[in-house]
Order: C-alpha cells, then sequence, then structure tokens
C-alpha cells in the first residue's frame, strides 16, 4: 500500500475518521498484530488467504454492528428529545403556582395585605392550595418514574376492593360535602382481587377525585364495581362538565390536562389519568371514557383478578 501498513491506515482513520468500520486483511497475521489491529479501532481481522463465506460473514457482521450503532445513537437522540420536553413541560408546569406564591409573599413583605385583614387568610388558603399541587405533581412523577424505570417493587396479596373503594371515597368525603357532591357506591357485599393495594388505590384515588373536582355543584359521583370469573371492573361516573370527543382522544397522554373556560381555575398535574393508563397495563388491563359535554363522564377501569409473580414482585 505505497509503504504504509495496515496499523498505519488504522491510525489515520482513527485521527480523521472515527465514525468508519475497518476490517482489516493481512497476509502478516499474528496474535500481536490482532491485538494492536483490535486496539486501533479495527472491528475484525481477517488472515490470508479466506474464503468468499468468511469475507461476506465478516461483512455482515460489520453491516450489523454499523446498523446497531446508528439504531443507539437514534434512541440517545431521541432520550435527549423526550428528556428536554420532559423538564420543559415540567418547569411550565411548576412555573404558574411559584410565580402566585411569589406574588402574594411580596404582598405580605410590602404590608400591603397586612393593611386588609379580610385579605390575609385569603393570601394563606391560595398558597396553601397552590402548594398542594405541587406536591401532588411530585408525588405524581416518583409515581410515573417508578413505574416507567421498573423500580416500584410489587407486594401482590389478596386485596378486598370494596373495602379500597370506601377508603378512596372517604379521602374525598370533605372536598364533596363542601360543593354538596354525593358520593355512591354500588357493588356487590365482596370482591377481591389479587393485586398491590398501593396500585389499587391510585387508580381509585385518581378517578374519585377527578370525578369530584371536574363535576358541578350539588352533582353526584357514583362508583360501581362489576365481578367476573377473570376481571374487575371499576367504573366512576359524574355529572360534570364533560368532555368533546376531541378532548378525550388527547385525555390519557403525559400532562395532559383540558384547559377551557370551565377547567381553568381547577388545579391537577396532568399525570394522573396517564399513570392510571400505565397501572391498568400491569394487569393486563384497560381503561376507557364516555363523556358528553354539560352531562358527565364515565371511567371504566378493567383489571384482571389473578396475576402471575415475577422477579419485581413480592407476595404477602
Amino acid at each position: 500500500m505505497g509503504g504504509i501498513t495496515g496499523i498505519d491506515v488504522l491510525n489515520w482513520m482513527e485521527k480523521n475518521s472515527p465514525g468508519v468500520i475497518a476490517i482489516m486483511i493481512t497476509a502478516y497475521a499474528s496474535l500481536e498484530n490482532a491485538i494492536t489491529a483490535t486496539k486501533k479501532g479495527a472491528f475484525d481481522f481477517l488472515p490470508k488467504p479466506f474464503t468468499p463465506a468468511e469475507l461476506k460473514v465478516a461483512v455482515r457482521q460489520a453491516a450489523k454492528h454499523v446498523i446497531a450503532l446508528r439504531e443507539a445513537r437514534a434512541l440517545a437522540e431521541e432520550k435527549k428529545r423526550v428528556r428536554f420536553q420532559f423538564i420543559s413541560v415540567l418547569a411550565h408546569e411548576l412555573k404558574a403556582p411559584l410565580g402566585a406564591i411569589e406574588g402574594y409573599l411580596y404582598l405580605l413583605q410590602d404590608g400591603t395585605a397586612l393593611s386588609n385583614p379580610e385579605t390575609l387568610p385569603r393570601i394563606v388558603e391560595r398558597s396553601l392550595i397552590r402548594l398542594q399541587g405541587m406536591r401532588k405533581l411530585i408525588f405524581d412523577l416518583l409515581d410515573l418514574t417508578r413505574i416507567e424505570s421498573g423500580e416500584k417493587k410489587r407486594e401482590l396479596a389478596t386485596i378486598d376492593v370494596v373495602a379500597a373503594v370506601r377508603s378512596s371515597m372517604e379521602t374525598m368525603t370533605s372536598d364533596a360535602m363542601a360543593r354538596g357532591i354525593t358520593i355512591s357506591l354500588d357493588s356487590p357485599e365482596e370482591l377481591t382481587m389479587t393485586g398491590d393495594r398501593s396500585e389499587i388505590e391510585i387508580i381509585l384515588n385518581n378517578l374519585i377525585s377527578n370525578a369530584v373536582k371536574y363535576n358541578r355543584d350539588n352533582g353526584t359521583v357514583t362508583v360501581k364495581l362489576t365481578d367476573s370469573p377473570d376481571e374487575v371492573t371499576m367504573t366512576v361516573s359524574d355529572t360534570g362538565i364533560g368532555m368533546s370527543e376531541e378532548e378525550r382522544e388527547r385525555l390519557f397522554g403525559e400532562f395532559v390536562r383540558i384547559k377551557n373556560d370551565k377547567t381553568r381555575n381547577i388545579l391537577g398535574s396532568g399525570l394522573g389519568l396517564n399513570i392510571v393508563k400505565r397501572i391498568a397495563a400491569l394487569y393486563d388491563g384497560r381503561v376507557s371514557v364516555e363523556s358528553t359535554p354539560e352531562v358527565g363522564s364515565t371511567f371504566s377501569v378493567v383489571l384482571r383478578k389473578r396475576l402471575e409473580l415475577d422477579g419485581n414482585t413480592k407476595t404477602r
């Protein structure tokens, strides 16, 4: 090769064309040369004489390696894009409540709020509401990341679903009573399934909480449990503001909140229903919604009753 060796070529490629895959073919095959070539970046080392089949195998393996590298780079770029989008949305969601609390604190600092005793309790109340919204966003993010990363350890046990529903209903009783909303339960006397109690509670808390938040004053929320040999169906219906077909299609995405004149002042993370969908998938389940504007919405979650154990599962 004009007085240069294959190792010289590899040295040049290392400096000038680091992304090129090289297969070294040589009549001076030795263990030392093979090691040196590999260290310099050669993908394969083919000694002479060789057969067409051997060359074909080497080229095929190199081509697969190139494809794998390209896919890995594309995946890395996609992860960067998703991470950037995630952080951007998160910053946007936190900016509004932080700005509101900051504004209230400035009113306290310059004494404006102190001049009117009736203003102070409202400032405290609004600040606490904003803080509660941020706390829910953080908790929802933790739930989402644990599910996505597989870090969430599942503790499977026999769950009394009726008791779990009643517990979630009690959690929302205070908010419901403040607006004259009635929450009722339609279920069998007993209904059990195998599952993780915390996962079932996350599903129920999200659905019942939304049914109250997006309801009208003096409305109703009906929770219905349906049992079958293989599945449990949880249905939560409300008499609230409802949604259009376009809004329903976007509903289960990340950070999706239906924003219009009726929902403008309703706080939420935009992650709850996405988490519900992900948890349902852990039970080979499905989530659906039916809704009519100004009439109400009905969310249904269907879960498999019996789960098999896996490496990330504990029983108790």
